[in-house]
């Protein structure tokens, strides 16, 4: 879908977080059934019900859009970047006993909480998508500077996840954000972000998503793949999330992650306002006001 006016910055901003807080919701529900399961209870999710495993009440979200919310607090809080800060707030949030939590991102935590490392050694398990889902107060932070943002991203990255896979994903994911943010002529855009996809699988042939292998696991490449397959085969934010949520498996992530992209390439007008009207309110607030503080920062 091509619009007619070119969403601002902060609609793109705006789209990308409540995007992501509305795919979390979405795709909360079907986590971990199959998309064979889900056409059995659903015939098709598209709207925003709660319940799945983790009995969720309808509009509430997950450590997706709970860590990105930590992250952006933190960066606000100290009116920078400050990776001690940052890894304070999320360890915080944390021992707030959250709903869910990922393995990766616990371990990371308790470690960071006994002996203040801010980087987890390398391993090979780490290839998660933790560190791609809760990345987006970063990108708003410091998209109009390449080299900081990589810094940023990767630094946060580490704090739990140390692995090439993750970090060549994120970066990826990043770059895609910051081109959309910076605007500009809006019908080479879609090229601009395919040319980041193919970027990505030439590094990493392990990315490659066409076709679709479908597979929508937490592994970062089963994840990547879900998305950007779903992103390119649709021409609008809500089929988008529709078509990838209703793969299953770790669902709230991609949906949060297709959510981000698609957010930000369709802009905030383009989520369906059933979606909106649902999500707690409380998230959708102070996701509209970390929007408007990180962009004011701007990389400061």
């Amino acid at each position: 879908m091509t619009n007619a006016i070119e969403p601002t910055l902060r609609e793109r901003a705006l789209g990308a977080y409540l995007g992501l807080a509305v795919g979390d919701a979405l795709g909360a529900t079907v986590e971990f059934l199959t998309p064979s399961e889900i056409r059995h209870q659903y015939g098709e999710l598209r709207d925003i019900v709660g319940g799945g495993w983790l009995r969720l009440r309808a509009g509430q979200v997950t450590d997706d859009t709970q860590m990105s919310l930590a992250l952006g607090a933190a960066i606000l809080e100290a009116g920078g970047w400050d990776l001690a800060n940052i890894a304070r707030h999320w360890l915080a949030w944390l021992k707030s006993k959250p709903i869910d939590v990922g393995n990766t991102c616990r371990r990371g935590l308790q470690r960071y909480g006994c002996d203040g490392s801010l980087e987890s050694p390398f391993s090979d398990g780490d290839a998660g998508n933790g560190a791609l889902m809760r990345v987006l107060p970063a990108i708003l932070f410091a998209f109009r500077d390449p080299d900081l943002l990589s810094r940023c991203v990767v630094e946060q990255a580490h704090v739990t996840h140390n692995h090439p896979l993750s970090d060549a994903a994120t970066l990826c994911f990043a770059r895609m954000l910051a081109d959309l943010l910076a605007g500009g002529y809006w019908r080479d855009k879609l090229a601009q972000l395919r040319e980041h996809a193919k970027a990505l699988v030439a590094a990493h042939r392990q990315f490659r998503f066409d076709p679709y292998p479908k597979r929508a696991t937490g592994y970062v490449v089963d994840t990547v793949q879900t998305v950007l397959h779903a992103f390119f085969a649709t021409d609008s934010f809500e089929s988008c999330l529709i078509r990838t949520v209703n793969y299953g498996g770790d669902a709230d992530t991609t949906g949060a992650i297709a959510g981000m992209l698609a957010g930000a390439h369709y802009g905030v007008g383009a989520i369906p306002a059933r979606w909106l009207k649902r999500l707690d309110a409380e998230v959708r607030h102070a996701i509209e006001r970390q929007v408007d503080g990180l962009l004011a920062l701007q990389g400061a």
